[in-house]
């Protein structure tokens, strides 16, 4: 009985020293102020830093274009006019802002008309609880798909799900959030996001071998297998670290029940216009000539790519519309149009929070701060020295790092890549592997970096189910993803390398 018992002191103490980490980190995030004048604050920095790195002529040479990038100080005469004459274009053309206010459209009709909750209790109540997180967690692995709408409609749906069967709704939603930021390159279908990276890696490539092409599936089969390694780990820290944490909801609940009678014809009637509304989508993009498709037939980057969120609000508001005036819980366009402004209504805060959160991102795109930091990180992986795998482990750490400062993953690998891809392929490793490692830094940290403007939004809809919850105790919920999905990915990208198995169709890990 003596080694069980002892066995048991090592797991609780190692539980509680983790638990200790995550506690201090809550802790200190809590006492921060609000993100919104956390926003305000960190764009104040980025001006004031601007000006002391352009008076002491901080500079860096881009290896993309040979150019000279030297910080520039905000607090000059331009500084100040494109301050002030922008700051409402930094807002209205902030990329997150339109694509969760349209997406929303729809998601905010169907949840108000009762389509979602009717669809809840048709899966919940017919489903294991026991998948539930899975599900979850898969779907939003799946979501990357659709690029970055699968962070606007997935959590919220997820914290329905999760209160439905009596669990936390945080839970569920810090769940669906780190499987689609956290997971974003556990493709299992190629998507736009792979060819734009691929078309980087060609360019750098060719600084080397002038014949090199890149294919948008030249990482396929490890970003594939790694979705099998990523879902029951985010499942795992779901269920025993984050959950716990979080503790027992005590606020509204839902009650799933039966579905009456016009629900059933509701939902019947609403697959009936899902069904119809994807066909016209597929004669849109299925034919060769669709309307949709790019120039020279393709899907991967085309219209259709750039219409996937217009196309998710209209897979949610259409079967809404239809479910609405089934059940009469609409039965006028005064209806609709008020249930429209009543789900915008709910998205203030995320709109306050993304107007700062412009700002600041702009500020730092001004100064050149972020490209100047991205090269400096380059060069000092560069000096350290490293060869072989410790050298690909430096870069992928590197690359994490950056990605708490710039969030746009092709901005980064434009600038990282015609430094690396050159560098690994002279000591033999093929452009896909390079481009592999740089695709795990990236994923790692998105759910903790404050560069990630959807995290803004996350706070925001976490606060629904508890209106004090700070900075820190949703920092402190995420964290383990970002820690347990590192370590993962790194143990699976070096028994990868070990093992010497393709990367993707035609790409391997040496030339």
């Amino acid at each position: 009985m003596q080694p069980n018992t002892q066995q048991d002191v090592t797991t609780e103490k190692r539980s509680g020293l983790f638990t200790m980490f995550l506690n201090m980190i809550e802790k200190v995030g809590n006492k921060l102020p609000d993100p919104v004048t956390l926003f305000i604050i960190f764009a104040v920095l980025v001006i004031i830093a601007s000006h002391f790195a352009a008076m002491a002529g901080v500079s860096v040479i881009n290896p993309a274009t040979d150019e000279t990038v030297e910080a520039i100080s905000l607090l000059t005469r331009d500084g100040i006019q494109m301050i002030m004459t922008q700051m409402v274009t930094n807002f209205a053309q902030f990329p997150p802002l339109g694509l969760v206010l349209v997406t929303m459209i729809g998601v905010g009709v169907a949840e108000r008309v009762g389509l979602i909750s009717a669809l809840l209790k048709k899966v919940v109540l017919g489903s294991p609880k026991v998948l539930i997180t899975v599900s979850i967690v898969f779907a939003g692995i799946l979501a990357n798909m659709a690029g970055d709408a699968g962070f606007i409609v997935l959590p919220p749906i997820a914290a329905l799900v999760f209160m439905s069967v009596g669990r936390h709704p945080i839970a569920g939603m810090v769940a669906a959030y780190a499987a689609v930021a956290g997971g974003f390159s556990a493709n299992l279908i190629v998507n736009m996001l792979d060819a734009l990276l691929a078309g980087f890696t060609q360019e750098a490539g060719q600084i080397i071998d002038s014949e090199f092409i890149a294919n948008p599936a030249m990482n396929y089969y490890f970003l594939a297998g790694s979705a099998f390694i990523i879902v029951p780990l985010a499942v795992w820290i779901t269920d025993k670290i984050v959950e716990p944490r979080l503790g027992t909801y005590t606020g509204p609940q839902m009650k799933l029940e039966k579905l009456t009678a016009l629900e059933n014809k509701g939902l019947k009637w609403a697959g009936v216009t899902t069904l119809a509304y994807l066909a016209v989508i597929a004669l849109m993009i299925v034919p060769e000539s669709g309307v949709l498709r790019a120039d020279d037939g393709g899907i991967v980057i085309s219209p259709f790519m750039s219409s996937l969120v217009p196309i998710i609000m209209g897979l949610f508001l259409f079967p809404a519309l239809t479910y609405g005036f089934i059940t009469k819980t609409v039965r006028s366009d005064k209806d609709v149009a008020d249930t429209m402004a009543k789900s915008m209504g709910t998205m203030g805060m995320y709109i306050i929070l993304a107007f700062f959160a412009a700002q600041f991102i702009s500020y730092f795109n001004w100064s050149n701060l972020g490209i100047i930091l991205a090269i400096s990180g380059a060069d000092l992986l560069k000096s350290l020295n490293f060869t072989g795998l410790p050298l690909l482990i430096g870069f992928i750490i590197i690359s994490a790092g950056l990605n708490l400062f710039i969030g746009s993953s092709s901005a980064k690998w434009a600038i990282l890549g015609p430094v690396f891809v050159p560098m690994f392929m002279l000591l033999g490793y093929d452009p896909a592997f390079t481009q592999l490692a740089y695709r795990i830094g990236d994923s790692i940290t998105n759910p903790i970096t404050p560069m990630f403007a959807y995290f803004a939004i996350l706070l925001a809809l976490a606060r629904r189910y508890d209106k004090n919850l700070g900075l820190g105790s949703l920092i402190a919920v995420m964290l383990p993803y970002s820690i347990f999905f590192g370590i993962a990915w790194i143990v699976f990208f070096i028994i990868w390398y070990f093992i010497g198995l393709p990367l993707g169709p035609g790409s391997n890990i040496f030339l």
